[in-house]
């Protein structure tokens, strides 16, 4: 952690010696992230309750009592004897201080069956879907704390994905099949209130890793993701915060196979049925490693991402430092944006915005040969219809991005508006970047650029097309 706080420290000094009075930080980033609360001085040890730490017993019921007894005598702490515990689903309740600490690894039951199934949103749709390995649903003040490790074991999940995949593709079914891919998520925070998860190490996880959902002052600080241990973990996405609130993400360090830091706000038809946004969000101080994004907005944009202040990133080899992405079937607008003093060593874009992105998986169609009539719930909500269909098109707006250093990349900008998505008021501040090629700007309107240095390897300028005042 030293390194990193060091890292963080220079790169500070380095790119915010004069950020603009244009993106001052907003009044409301203060009161992001969990509320003060504090536990009970009581343990309950896991062990106790014949908790097994052989790393091949299975513990689920064992450790499970130790938390409905803490919590059902006013809560304090469930903790474990340093050792391996194999375990499915566990459901920490209010006023559980639920610690993995040092010596301690928590070992993801590889079989799906202890995993059962709840009502939850994934990927956008609300559906039948595994509980994850540790949940906190429909709780308040609870916490996930401590050194240890917390190993999903993964690996079976992916391997089940890509052969489905295969399956899938030949049949046409590629849009549906990461929802019939039932792969268990390793933390999801469900319509809970003042959650902290602090310090702890995950790896491998089957699916997305943190999962914060319809939930309000969240806190996730000092956390390490490592997804690409032993194979290629598929959609195994670091943090994600969906239709949350008051979320506070800091000193978090992530190696994934897919979006590091995402928001998101559900999907098409259903999204916009449900139609709760994510607002007044607050990442820094952080690092992404391999991944799709130092910081993701969308795809799922239906029900609005807004208020957003992300600060003191860095990405090493990252695919993109900033990723705005929707579809024609999203909708939603995603808005207010600060995106700034971000060091980014490698990888691929540095702002990609994309409102008709991957329409392979973006826009569903049945085969022929397929009864509508007889298919599972969740295919009929990614194939209805929003209508009208106007009300589909995402909207993208008030973005700042400032204080940005970057090396190696391969392109600058790639950003692709399209005539219903018109890229409106992007602001650029002190930005220097050596990159492959500088990139393309398209349907866009209100661009401002300052102090901006661009120097691509073949020589290029910024392209811009169907712009309106637009001048790099």
């Amino acid at each position: 952690m030293r390194s990193r706080s060091v890292l963080m420290l220079i790169a500070f000094i380095f790119f915010t010696t004069a950020v603009s009075a244009q993106f001052k930080m907003p009044e409301w980033v203060s009161k992001a992230g969990a509320r003060k609360f504090s536990f009970k001085q009581k343990n309950y040890q896991a062990n106790q309750y014949g908790a097994v730490n052989d790393g091949k017993t299975l513990a689920t019921k064992a450790i499970q009592q130790a938390i409905d007894d803490c919590a059902a005598k006013g809560g304090g702490t469930v903790s474990f004897l340093p050792g391996k515990y194999l375990t499915g689903s566990l459901f920490i309740k209010t006023g559980v201080n639920f610690e993995v600490g040092k010596g301690v690894e928590l070992l993801g039951s590889q079989d799906i069956k202890d995993y059962p199934e709840i009502d939850t949103r994934v990927a956008g749709i609300e559906m039948k879907w595994p509980a994850a390995l540790l949940n906190i649903l429909k709780q308040n003040k609870a916490a996930i704390s401590g050194s240890g490790l917390i190993n999903a074991q993964g690996k079976p999940f992916w391997d089940y994905y890509w052969n489905l995949r295969k399956d899938y593709d030949a049949k046409g079914l590629r849009w549906i099949v990461d929802y019939d891919a039932k792969r268990p998520r390793t933390v999801l925070i469900e319509s809970a209130n003042d959650v902290v998860v602090k310090d702890v190490n995950l790896q491998q996880a089957g699916f997305w890793t943190v999962q914060i959902l319809y939930s309000s002052y969240v806190t996730i600080d000092k956390i390490t993701i490592r997804n690409n241990v032993d194979g290629h973990g598929p959609s195994t996405d670091g943090i994600d915060v969906d239709s949350s609130l008051w979320t506070l993400i800091q000193n978090c360090d992530i190696d994934c196979n897919d979006d590091n830091f995402c928001l998101k706000a559900g999907r098409d038809w259903d999204g916009l049925r449900v139609n709760r946004p994510t607002e007044y969000v607050v990442i820094r101080n952080c690092i992404a490693r391999k991944g799709a994004g130092l910081l993701t907005l969308g795809s799922e944009t239906s029900g609005s991402i807004r208020h957003v202040w992300a600060t003191d990133l860095v990405g090493y080899g990252t695919g993109n430092a900033l990723n705005i992405k929707s579809a024609k079937t999203r909708g939603g607008t995603v808005e207010d944006v600060y995106f700034g003093n971000i060091t980014m060593e490698g990888g691929g874009n540095v702002i990609q915005v994309n409102p008709n992105w991957n329409p392979a998986y973006s826009y569903s169609t049945l085969p022929a040969g397929y009864n509508p009539d007889s298919i599972p719930v969740h295919w009929t909500k990614l194939l209805t219809h929003v209508e009208p269909a106007s009300k589909g098109i995402p909207q993208i707006r008030n973005i700042n991005v400032f204080n940005v250093k970057a090396k190696d990349v391969k392109k600058a900008i790639n950003a692709t508006g399209f005539s219903e998505t018109i890229l409106k008021n992007f602001n650029f501040k002190n930005l220097d970047i050596a990159t492959a090629t500088a990139g393309n700007i398209e349907f866009a309107q209100n661009w401002t650029f300052d102090q901006v240095k661009i120097t691509a390897g073949d020589g290029s300028t910024l392209k811009v097309t169907d712009a309106t005042n637009v001048k790099p």
